[in-house]
């Protein structure tokens, strides 16, 4: 993982493989953002003139290498576009009117661009420890790679990664002072979200031979006894015994058996619970509702809900949040076999409800009502579920943005808030009474399946059956960015994402502030 450090020294002494600076989209041309005055003065104030020359507009994500002027101890000056120029009006919060997003986003990208090198120094736009978690967060994020199973890769011969490239092994924050509390603290909240972000983007990368339910539910275990989480782990055994039918029968199929894992951080001054709960199908075939071909290659991150629960608690813990943090993990693999759940077959759920299965492929809401019912006993003050849950939620919004549904207008304003405060963009969806009935079911209190027009609205509506009354809920279907089957962009890289740990961690902090309900 990159190390991150502040520093107030100056660009031109600084020893560093490359200095990172940022460029804006101005009305008239490239301009010189905040940050880089001290490379552009050694320009003769004529950076901005240089970079148009090479072609730089200021666009966001461009980048453009030019040599450091005589002088410097860094040979390369990293000029990464920012977009827009800000204007006056949008100078808020103390950041000088430069976006966090835009920084988070400018310092992934030249991240990235700096594999293979030891250290860069990132000269961006800050004033005010908002910039300097942003970006911090950004070089976290954008340096991530994922080649464990490759010859060179993390675990293979040399311990590198890309093409044989470790990544970027330390980045100086130009401008956050190292004895500042406040920017030692954005530092500290950037490296724990930023390494549990990542570590959840490891577990959706890995392949299914590798991350079963056990082995999911291990990688649990342990981060949990590191940073004092309590952890419940529930075997089909166990399962059985307490009636989780949902779980046990989309797992039913499987070699490797389901399991339901419980992560309870808690704070001594707390005085508010929330509840996460994650779909965690370690990999989807469709199950007897097979899937066509075409459609499986990419289903091992089905997880992608469990993931970012999993990762969300542990964040929660390293930064010490006023706030009890239950997890719930739903694990299973769906596989056809002769012990899967049949099309027709009736499950008791956890609740006591029972479900017509109509579609075996439709399995995520499935184990997600059991653990919405056990997460609901618990009587927490809200529950958040997260789930690659529909293929119609891609339709409807894309690649990029995760639906958020809830049974609370209020609530569903506030997480679609904290998680584009964070950057995740999301949309708010409603949950329309109308489609309820096409769920109902002749033999079964509910069928799994509905109306095929509005199919994301339908499964929030089969997943709000599950909650406890009176306790506020909602779910965000990530379907869309939670693979990232395109190439990188930003600081996002291709393959897993980590999508919702942020918005997560976001409504942790805000309860524990009592900024939130």
């Amino acid at each position: 993982m990159t190390a991150l450090t502040l520093s107030t020294a100056a660009a031109p002494g600084l020893r560093a493989d490359a200095i990172v600076i940022g460029v804006v989209k101005g009305a008239k041309g490239p301009v010189v953002a905040p940050g880089a005055e001290a490379v552009d003065n050694a320009y003769d104030g004529k950076l901005a003139g240089v970079l148009e020359t090479l072609g730089a507009s200021g666009a966001e994500g461009e980048l453009t290498k030019l040599p450091a002027p005589a002088g410097f101890k860094a040979p390369l000056v990293l000029a990464v576009g920012l977009g827009a120029e800000p204007d006056d009006e949008a100078a808020e919060d103390g950041d000088a009117g430069y976006d966090a997003e835009a920084l988070r986003k400018a310092a992934g990208v030249a991240a990235r661009a700096l594999v293979g090198c030891k250290k860069a120094a990132f000269a961006l736009p800050v004033d005010g420890p908002g910039a300097i978690g942003a970006i911090g967060e950004g070089v976290l994020l954008g340096a991530y790679s994922f080649d464990q199973y490759k010859e060179n890769g993390k675990n293979g011969k040399n311990g590198k990664g890309k093409n044989g490239k470790a990544p970027l092994a330390e980045a100086t924050l130009l401008g956050g002072k190292p004895r500042d509390a406040a920017h030692k603290a954005a530092v500290a909240r950037a490296v724990a979200v930023g390494e549990e972000l990542n570590r959840a983007r490891d577990l959706i990368n890995m392949p299914p031979n590798d991350l079963d339910p056990q082995a999911f539910a291990a990688v649990a275990q342990t981060a949990a006894k590191e940073h004092g989480i309590k952890v419940q782990v529930l075997d089909e055994k166990a399962l059985a015994k307490g009636g989780y039918g949902g779980i046990l029968g989309v797992g039913g199929g499987s070699a490797a058996a389901p399991r339901l894992v419980k992560l309870s951080y808690t704070h001594p001054k707390a005085e508010k619970h929330l509840a996460f709960v994650g779909k965690g199908i370690t990999y989807d075939s469709g199950g007897i509702s097979l899937k066509p071909a075409g459609h499986n290659e990419t289903m091992k991150c089905d997880m992608s809900g469990a993931a970012a629960v999993f990762a969300a608690v542990v964040a929660a813990a390293r930064l010490g949040l006023e706030v009890n943090v239950t997890g719930w993990l739903a694990l299973a693999e769906n596989m056809p076999s002769g012990s899967a759940t049949r099309p027709g077959d009736v499950l008791r759920m956890y609740s006591g409800k029972t479900v017509e299965v109509l579609n075996t492929d439709a399995e995520g809401r499935l184990v997600l009502a059991d653990a919405l019912w056990a997460a609901s006993l618990e009587k927490p003050d809200a529950i958040v579920d997260v789930a690659t849950l529909t293929g119609a939620m891609m339709l409807a919004l894309g690649s990029r943005t995760f639906g958020v549904m809830a049974n609370d207008d209020a609530f569903r304003t506030a997480v679609y808030e904290a998680a584009e405060e964070v950057g995740e963009p999301a949309w708010p969806m409603p949950l329309p009474e109308h489609l309820r009935k096409g769920m109902d079911s002749t033999v079964a209190d509910i069928a799994n399946m509905g109306e095929r027009m509005g199919g994301g609205l339908v499964a929030g509506l089969f997943l709000r059956e599950f909650v406890g009354e009176g306790i506020t809920w909602a779910h965000l279907d990530i379907a869309g960015p939670a693979f990232n089957e395109g190439g990188p962009f930003g600081y996002t890289p291709k393959g897993g994402t980590g999508s919702a740990v942020r918005t997560l961690v976001r409504l942790a902090e805000l309860t524990a502030e009592g900024d939130l309900g």
